[in-house]
């Protein structure tokens, strides 16, 4: 991995992800523009209509496959390290939206990639993982029409990180992520079997599978699809696909969410007064005072307060613009924003909490915990 100095973004799965422009990694990465595949989308999600998803691989045999109700598979997952939060949300809600749209579903519980990572034991992310399968199935995942895994049980995904051990070099894998610890490595190779699991003859063979990611997790689709090449011969693999969302600000400013400050981000499980004093709260695009405010208008471009309605909890475009247009005025003010938000996002989570409880039980079920 190149110095951070020598590149205008790093694209790093386990670190800290730097993006000054998005438009700067259609040419360092090859990553595609997703803006002029639109018009053939059918119905496109909130995501691809507002510009939160902006690049993709090969996405244009997905979309056949999406416009003529042919086969094709969605593949995500999350690595059980705590409660689900925004940036999980978004990729929860893109595997829904692709499901609905009849793919074959694929959700994996990174327990391996934890363990590599995070030093989480299986015992603890086993029950992180019941959790995060609740707040999946809440949003409306089908059972029925998906497959829900944990990487530490699926002999399947681990199967394929043995084959795909013999086509990878240690330059290889250092060529990608940097010099990291073999274990990480081990973890790489492993979400390759799991990108590459849907197309196996137990789930009706190759085909083609879109993979909705963060961007930072580039690196794994890069890998894959060049282990794809490499072993279609004998498993006849489609070189997967990928659509790539943008990184969400931290409320408090900061250009990513962060764990580490809990005043950046919140979860789904939080208390709803928890996240309303988050909200209210947060930085804004706003200016020092009302009457800057009022005569200069406010920037909504930097303020996380509209990024998570737009990314999240407006479903109305128009609703969505004519707030970007309040706040360009100056008409709408950042605490009445603020309320409004916090409104809007505390009804959601208490909905959610609500259905969430609910299905604790067949979470459990599907991941076989007592």
């Amino acid at each position: 991995m190149a110095d951070v100095g020598d590149r205008k973004s790093v694209l790093d799965p386990w670190g800290t992800t730097v993006v000054e422009d998005y438009n700067h990694l259609y040419e360092e990465f090859g990553i595609q523009k997703f803006e002029p595949l639109l018009p053939s989308i059918p119905d496109p999600s909130m995501y691809m209509r507002r510009g939160v998803i902006f690049g993709h691989r090969d996405f244009e045999r997905v979309l056949e496959e999406m416009r003529q109700g042919g086969e094709f598979a969605v593949m995500s997952g999350i690595k059980p390290t705590g409660e689900f939060h925004l940036g999980t949300l978004m990729t929860a809600k893109e595997i829904i939206y692709f499901q609905q749209q009849g793919a074959q579903a694929f959700y994996a519980i990174a327990d391996i990639e934890s363990y590599e990572d995070n030093r989480l034991p299986f015992e603890k992310t086993e029950k992180i993982a019941v959790g995060n399968v609740a707040d999946l199935l809440a949003l409306g995942f089908d059972p029925k029409r998906g497959h829900i895994y944990r990487q530490y049980k699926e002999q399947r995904v681990r199967d394929l990180a043995i084959y795909f051990g013999a086509g990878v070099t240690l330059a290889t894998m250092k060529a990608i992520y940097g010099e990291r610890h073999i274990g990480l490595y081990l973890s790489a190779l492993v979400q390759a079997g799991d990108i590459l699991m849907p197309q196996l003859k137990d789930f009706g063979g190759p085909k083609p599978t879109v993979v909705p990611v963060g961007v930072d997790q580039d690196a794994h689709l890069r890998l894959t699809r060049d282990l794809a090449n490499k072993f279609r011969r004998k498993f006849k693999f489609v070189p997967p696909s990928s659509t790539y969302h943008k990184i969400l600000k931290g409320l408090d400013g900061s250009p990513k969410m962060s764990k580490r400050n809990p005043m950046s981000y919140f979860t789904l499980n939080e208390s709803p007064k928890s996240i309303g004093k988050k909200i209210m709260s947060a930085f804004t695009g706003g200016r020092a005072t009302v009457e800057e405010q009022k005569k200069l208008g406010g920037v909504p471009e930097l303020c996380p307060v509209y990024e998570i309605e737009m990314c999240h909890f407006v479903e109305d475009d128009k609703d969505v613009v004519e707030t970007y247009k309040c706040c360009k005025c100056g008409s709408l003010l950042c605490g009445e924003h603020k309320a409004r938000t916090k409104k809007i996002v505390t009804k959601f989570v208490e909905d959610h909490q609500r259905k969430r409880e609910k299905l604790v039980d067949k979470a459990r079920e599907i991941l076989g915990v007592n």
